[in-house]
């Protein structure tokens, strides 16, 4: 698709960019039924919905195929996971723009033109994220996304709105579009031209975290992340791996080291892995006092693979080059300390009003 020309009452002739809603589903059949309406109803002139299937067992593509025949639809012959289901899919794409959205999210009518807007008003945007409240609960943020994601110190990502396990009703606290660390892999605008320079996702990760791997090498390059928090949408969340899933832990805590190998300085990469390593591992033998022995074997079993990672497997990811650029939405101090010892549960009473 390309942009399309639309005139306005007074006779301006505006340049609409393209847009391409792009969902991946595996194995998603109910979620498409549910929420698939919401996003075919957005307002949005130039706008295409594609559906990318990682090689479901279910009839979500004939349910596609029967119900909804105006979505385009990707076939891949396996489960390619998050990151390479998408890089794959995207290479067949030519849009302005990319909306990266999850399949158990609904959206509001009106969601995609406040980030189009602030992203064509501000080139330096590459990646922005709406504002994420949960479905199933529509008056508090959503667990993974938030009103935009942050980085602490030693690396644990947290968000306005949910700061490990504490999440916050949404009051209006955090309504200003602002600059953030990360967007939320569950509705991640992003230009086309800026994914694709950038490597896209690290396939390496295959789920989890790799979003914000993604935006922490496109603020080394030079583009700002942010939150648009005028867009709306809900989102159910563990739709594929459910909380509480030992590979999500594996997954989480593995690309979590490979991630802070990859993209801080080196002198900062020498304390803060070796630190986060014992902090894990507080975190392994805790669970195992819990009677969850299944996390502890997931994250000693993260730890062996970042260090096989480390030590055969760092070619197959992507870097950043240079990193030349100072980052947004990093908290200089740590949000484990606050919130676990100084008692400070949400983003305000540890970063401030930001």
């Amino acid at each position: 698709m390309s942009e399309l020309q639309h005139k306005d009452v007074d006779g301006t002739i505006e340049k609409i960019p393209s847009v391409a809603i792009v969902i991946l589903n595996w194995n998603g059949r109910d979620f498409l039924e549910k929420f698939l309406p919401s996003v075919t109803a957005s307002i949005y002139l130039n706008k295409r919905v594609v559906v990318v299937d990682n090689a479901s067992t279910d009839d979500s593509v004939i349910y596609l195929q029967q119900h909804f025949p105006e979505v385009e639809i990707i076939r891949h012959g396996s489960n390619e996971g998050f990151a390479k289901g998408y890089n794959a899919a995207l290479t067949e794409l030519s849009d302005d723009y990319y909306i990266l959205l999850n399949s158990d999210v609904e959206v509001t009518e009106d969601w995609i033109n406040p980030v189009i807007e602030l992203m064509e008003q501000d080139r330096t945007i590459g990646a922005c994220q709406p504002k994420i409240l949960a479905y199933a609960d529509k008056h508090q943020f959503e667990y993974a996304g938030a009103c935009g994601g942050w980085m602490d110190d030693l690396g644990y990502p947290f968000t306005r709105g949910r700061v490990f396990d504490t999440v916050e009703n949404d009051n209006g606290q955090y309504d200003q579009a602002e600059p953030c660390f990360w967007a939320s892999g569950a509705a991640l605008f992003i230009r086309a031209r800026v994914y694709h320079e950038s490597g896209g996702l690290d396939e390496y990760f295959f789920a989890h975290q790799e979003e914000i791997d993604l935006c922490w090498r496109l603020q080394l390059a030079g583009h700002k992340i942010y939150v648009q928090p005028r867009s709306v949408v809900y989102h159910v969340g563990g739709g594929t791996l459910p909380m509480g899933s030992n590979k999500k832990v594996f997954l989480n805590f593995r690309n979590n080291l490979i991630m802070l190998s990859k993209n801080l300085p080196g002198s900062s990469a020498l304390w803060k892995i070796p630190a986060r390593v014992v902090l894990d591992m507080i975190a392994a033998w805790k669970a195992l006092l819990e009677a969850k022995p299944g996390v502890f074997i997931s994250i000693l079993k993260a730890h062996i693979y970042f260090i096989k990672w480390f030590l055969t497997d760092r070619k197959r990811s992507v870097f950043a080059y240079p990193k030349t650029y100072e980052v947004l939405g990093w908290y200089r101090g740590s949000a484990v300390y606050q919130y676990f010892i100084k008692g400070k549960k949400t983003f305000s009473q540890i970063v401030g009003n930001k």
